[in-house]
């Protein structure tokens, strides 16, 4: 049993949890509470550690901390009893245009986006409404944020990402695949429903507070608004995306549904 809150592999974790420059270093993350670590692959599982009065059953290798050490490796208020060290996963561009079902392939592009559980939103969102993959410029909150992983519900096991330099490497990554690029903006010319979704689509959503840049926008092949009434001037970036995300996969679902 670890008994002492100086022992070198809690260290490491607290390390892991706190710092993004360790998390990339080490090309690693943290993982809390039953749900996450059940769904977790199990070949992405580097170390396991539980409190000593976890009852869980524990299918892997572990190791067993003293309660009040566990408290301080936990990223959480109510610790669960449970976390885990995972691999990071890397991916290739191929990875996102993988389609299965799906004839053309459908993403998301994040621009400087900021907020832990926004980003947590959209994975989650992303995989509900049959997103292939996100691409995140270099500027976002870290994908591997203790509050990304927990907003994501175990999205962030599924569903393929790139951390890419910025959004014109994102436009030179997919218009040789005929994937059309929608600008969510308010300087939008139609609304989000008017067009056909069901080509390569990527939506391009912005930072929380300033929106997309005009870099972004004048790279997109069409600029797109979700209509609003009364004094709002914009959405939540996560309720913005999932309005463009679910209103794609519907115009994907009924053309299916009318070849089938």
């Amino acid at each position: 049993m670890i008994t002492s809150g100086s022992n070198a592999q809690i260290k490491k974790l607290i390390q892991l949890n706190q710092k993004t420059k360790a998390r990339r270093q080490e090309g690693l993350f943290v993982i809390e509470g039953e749900k996450m670590f059940d769904e977790a692959p199990r070949d992405w599982i580097e170390n396991v550690y539980v409190s000593e009065n976890y009852t869980g059953i524990i299918d892997v290798p572990h190791e067993v901390v003293k309660d009040s050490v566990f408290r301080q490796m936990s990223d959480t208020c109510t610790p669960q009893g449970i976390l885990a060290v995972l691999r990071t996963p890397v991916y290739q561009a191929e990875d996102l245009l993988r389609t299965g079902r799906e004839k053309t392939p459908f993403l998301l592009i994040l621009e400087d986006l900021q907020d832990p559980g926004n980003l947590g939103t959209i994975f989650r969102t992303a995989e509900g409404a049959g997103v292939n993959g996100i691409l995140m410029t270099k500027t976002c909150v870290d994908v591997t944020n203790p509050k990304v992983v927990r907003g994501t519900m175990g999205s962030i096991f599924r569903m393929p990402y790139l951390v890419i330099e910025d959004v014109k490497t994102a436009k030179q990554m997919l218009s040789p695949f005929g994937i059309r690029l929608y600008a969510a903006c308010l300087e939008g010319t139609g609304d989000y429903d008017e067009p056909d979704y069901g080509r390569g689509t990527a939506f391009l959503i912005g930072n929380e507070g300033k929106g997309l840049t005009q870099e972004a926008i004048r790279i997109s092949d069409e600029r797109i608004r979700i209509p609003m009434e009364g004094q709002v001037e914009s959405l939540n970036a996560a309720m913005a995306a999932g309005i463009l995300m679910y209103e794609a996969s519907r115009q994907r679902r009924k053309a299916h549904a009318e070849e089938d």
